[in-house]
């Protein structure tokens, strides 16, 4: 009796993220799609913004350990990684949401998807080892060569398991992808404090000891990539069962469909990247030597990182949306329009919460995220939120163009986009250095805003209520330029006072909406 019930309380505790999430899919499926959209945010929420914030405290940890020059090289290569990870993921993500959404054997897209990108993951990985020498030369790290081998695992393992976590997020398996996430950051972070912090220590007062056996003081900032790299790892194995459901063979018909249809996506994803990261690649290239250019790739990137909080609530909100309107996609759309008005709305809403509470308490926040060395840079955090506030308008903007399969008009966009990223930044950094980058990125996301919304309107019309959202965006800048009157007065008496403008704006915002609000909490109840 006793090994029954032992058995019984094994089979629950490993079970556990299985049971749970089967629950939260029954739950949510009885309540209505605007609340099955917050409940899905929420679970990647959770993961996202709990993970990231974890991972984001790697960042004063990094400012605090390593000069700005070091830091640089950190920020400069992950650079290359995010534009890497986009190209050998050529928009099948989405394309697996598309396609598996609507076929009768998604298991068939599944293997096509997964197989596609296994074979072009393990060529990138061949030519990137064999050839790390001369890339190493090339993007200006010939003494690093080690570093190229790396960071190309690292986006190999990341491309690969790209469609596994899709599948979790189709089958609204949304606590099993915040657990793998959460491991992996978890373990980035212990691998990062065990040998940046724990292995010198344990040299200092122990030099006998065997960590020296795997630790070099000459390394330095390779550790952020090491750690990086056996975190990594532990998602391959936290993802195997998924992995070990793809058949190895191949639809070529479904497989070319998939590409005509992800290519665009393609285009839109190296695009983006060149609009968030082509910047961090292009100081090093446009700063004179004299005025230090890696030491403002350092500096930028970690002011750059101060606006996490945005990026946190768009990626958890990103992570339901797609998956959430393909799967309404073969419904009735009759009153979908409304339904996207709605949630654009209260996007900008807590976007602009966001906004305001990063800048109104930038003076707390500064003081345990960054070191002091790098406050000069504070100058970009507000135009960068505004920025990353303006790209998730855009992206929920794109949903037209994806459910219509004009994907084309997408790639435009963001063709777009780059270029005017592009031009900006080659005429602003070498007069304004890394601030210069900074006016490029919200220029690029404010006219590819305002594009998308104007094709969008023409060919998928939804009642957007601009006339709210105006209100919210300018009552939210007119508060936040109104905290400058109190730069003079005592740490004290100006958080107080900027306090009183953020519940302001919540007034603001509870006296327009109160209505909506009770109606969706009384629809939700019954």
């Amino acid at each position: 009796m006793t090994k029954i019930v032992i058995r019984h309380f094994r089979i629950q505790i490993f079970g556990t993220h299985e049971f749970l999430n089967s629950i939260f899919v029954l739950k949510f499926t009885e309540l209505n799609p605007f609340r099955k959209l917050i409940g899905d945010t929420a679970i990647y929420g959770v993961s996202s913004i709990v993970g990231r914030f974890l991972n984001w405290w790697l960042v004063p940890y990094y400012t605090d350990l390593f000069l700005p020059e070091e830091y640089g090289v950190v920020t400069n290569l992950y650079a290359y990684v995010a534009f890497l990870l986009v190209i050998l993921t050529y928009g099948m993500e989405t394309g697996y949401f598309r396609f598996a959404s609507r076929s009768k054997d998604p298991d068939k897209v599944y293997s096509t998807s997964q197989v596609s990108l296994f074979v072009t993951t393990i060529l990138f990985l061949f030519i990137a080892i064999v050839f790390r020498n001369q890339i190493a030369i090339l993007i200006g790290y010939p003494d690093f060569p080690e570093y190229i081998w790396l960071l190309a695992t690292i986006v190999a393992i990341d491309a690969f398991t790209s469609i596994p976590f899709a599948r979790l997020r189709l089958d609204n398996r949304p606590l099993k992808f915040a657990f793998i996430k959460m491991v992996n950051i978890g373990l980035n972070i212990g691998f990062n404090l065990f040998f940046l912090s724990l292995c010198p220590w344990i040299l200092r007062h122990y030099p006998e000891n065997p960590v020296r056996y795997i630790y070099s003081p000459e390394i330095g900032v390779g550790y952020v990539f090491i750690a990086n790299l056996l975190a990594s790892f532990s998602t391959l194995v936290l993802l195997r069962n998924e992995i070990l459901q793809m058949r190895f063979s191949i639809d070529k018909e479904l497989l070319k469909t998939m590409l005509r249809y992800s290519f665009p996506i393609l285009v839109i994803g190296v695009a983006g990247m060149v609009n968030q990261n082509i910047d961090k690649i292009l100081i090093p290239f446009l700063v004179p030597e004299s005025q230090n250019p890696m030491f403002q790739v350092g500096i930028y990137g970690a002011n750059y990182k101060l606006a996490v909080l945005m990026n946190m609530f768009i990626q958890a909100f990103r992570y339901a949306f797609e998956p959430f309107f393909f799967s309404r996609s073969s419904d009735d759309d009759s009153q979908d329009p409304q339904l996207y008005a709605t949630i654009m709305k209260y996007f900008l809403i807590f976007g602009m919460l966001i906004f305001l509470g990063m800048t109104l308490y930038i003076d707390l926040i500064k003081v345990v995220a960054i070191d002091v060395r790098y406050h000069e840079g504070l100058k970009i955090v507000p135009i960068i939120l505004i920025a990353n506030l303006f790209f998730g308008i855009f992206f929920s903007l794109s949903i037209w163009f994806k459910l219509k399969d004009m994907t084309r008009y997408g790639s435009y966009i963001a063709l777009i986009g780059a270029a005017i990223t592009l031009v900006l930044n080659i005429v602003l950094i070498p007069r304004m250095g890394y601030l210069g980058s900074a006016i490029a990125v919200l220029v690029c996301f404010m006219v590819m805003m305002v594009i998308t919304y104007l094709w969008g309107q023409k060919y998928y019309f939804i009642p957007y209520d601009l006339k709210r959202m105006a209100i919210y965006f300018f009552s939210g800048l007119i508060l936040y330029f109104i905290s400058f009157l109190f730069n003079d007065f005592s740490l004290l008496i100006k958080m107080l006072l900027n306090t009183g403008l953020f519940i302001t704006f919540l007034m603001i915002m509870f006296r327009l909406e109160k209505q909506e609000i009770f109606q969706i909490l009384k629809r939700n109840k019954g």
